[in-house]
């Protein structure tokens, strides 16, 4: 996983797996409905046209069984889509209702004529948050809490250091953000900007990335791991990315570090202790991150906004609340916490 090693195909080519020649439609079917997790409910947002034609968000939900006034939001990361159940019922068990959504071009809301995970901006996903929270404000919550997993991170902290003081929610935890590429200094400095340029060029040319299973194995039941996800949603290999999905990551990491202190609300980063390097599964990887660098989180976290919490959980992977059951209990308490105090 974003592991860049070479432009592998044509330039512009579709192949994942077959141009589509289908028929394309906007979604008009936006009421609630039951979601594929039992217990909980979901509603597609119609965003409009975008560059790949029309698009949608999907927002899911669990609400308390408790009246409260209280929400927490979750956004997910790359090659990713929302089926953390657990998540949802701790939040639920502790007094908030919860609220999930899935990204244009990821799981619920990919469309089939979607090359998937694809973006031209970051700042495509604020409208989908955006529609999240005008639903969870309808629902009648005011202390609301944005958060964001990996790529999800990263979105939710540049949406909060370019709105600044308009984010309208009340704190933002993140989940291992992706605030820097774990890259040589050579492919941070040189490669990354030079495919953001060729990315106005050519915004659909594709990078291959490396046929790794170690972190996908650590998390299937079917392997190592304890949990049941959709592998056509969440792919055990990921697959090639766009030169302007690359350029959009590294605009967001560049223009967030720049605004990081126009973030005015609490923002809790938390990372794993321990980088974990290779790439087909060892039971290393159930004990660090092998997705991003731990110290590089840790230096760019200490960056964002006035009033912050940066700590490493221990032995985490790289989606923390994924992690064996001590460690994510961990990140959970962590999470309240910081909550509690902010």
């Amino acid at each position: 996983m974003f592991a860049i090693i070479g432009i592998g195909v044509a330039w512009g080519e579709w192949h994942f797996p077959e141009k589509y020649t289908g028929q394309v439609t906007r979604t008009t079917d936006t009421v609630w409905h039951p979601d594929i997790l039992p217990g909980y409910e979901a509603r597609y947002v119609d965003q409009g046209e975008t560059f790949d034609g029309p698009c949608r968000s999907t927002i899911i939900r669990k609400l308390s069984p408790v009246k409260t006034r209280r929400a927490y939001l979750y956004v997910h990361g790359f090659n990713d889509y929302f089926f953390q159940k657990e998540m949802g019922e701790r939040f639920v068990d502790s007094g908030y209702n919860f609220y999930a959504v899935d990204l244009r071009r990821y799981g619920r809301s990919w469309e089939p004529w979607q090359y998937p995970f694809n973006v031209r901006r970051m700042t495509e996903y604020f409208a989908d948050i955006d529609s999240a929270l005008s639903q969870i404000r309808r629902d009648g919550n005011v202390d609301i809490t944005l958060s964001g997993h990996s790529t999800g991170g990263l979105t939710v902290s540049y949406m909060a250091a370019m709105k600044g003081a308009r984010i309208g929610v009340n704190r933002v935890v993140t989940d291992s953000p992706f605030l820097e590429w774990n890259f040589s200094p050579f492919m941070r400095n040189v490669g990354a900007p030079m495919i953001q340029f060729l990315s106005k060029i050519s915004p659909d040319s594709k990078i291959r990335q490396g046929h790794c299973d170690g972190y996908a194995y650590s998390l299937l039941k079917q392997f190592d791991g304890e949990w049941e996800y959709n592998t056509d949603w969440k792919m055990i290999y990921s697959p090639p990315v766009t030169f302007s999905w690359v350029g959009a990551i590294n605009h967001a990491q560049s223009e967030l570090m720049k605004n990081a202190s126009h973030i005015t609300v609490p923002i809790l980063v938390m990372h794993s202790s321990r980088k974990i390097d290779g790439c087909n599964y060892t039971p290393a990887f159930k004990t660090g991150d092998a997705v991003l660098d731990p110290e590089m989180l840790q230096k760019r976290g200490e960056k964002l906004g006035k009033r912050r919490m940066v700590c490493a959980i221990d032995s985490g992977i790289h989606d923390l609340i994924l992690s064996p059951l001590p460690v994510r209990e961990a990140a959970y308490d962590t999470i309240f916490r910081f909550l509690k105090r902010y």
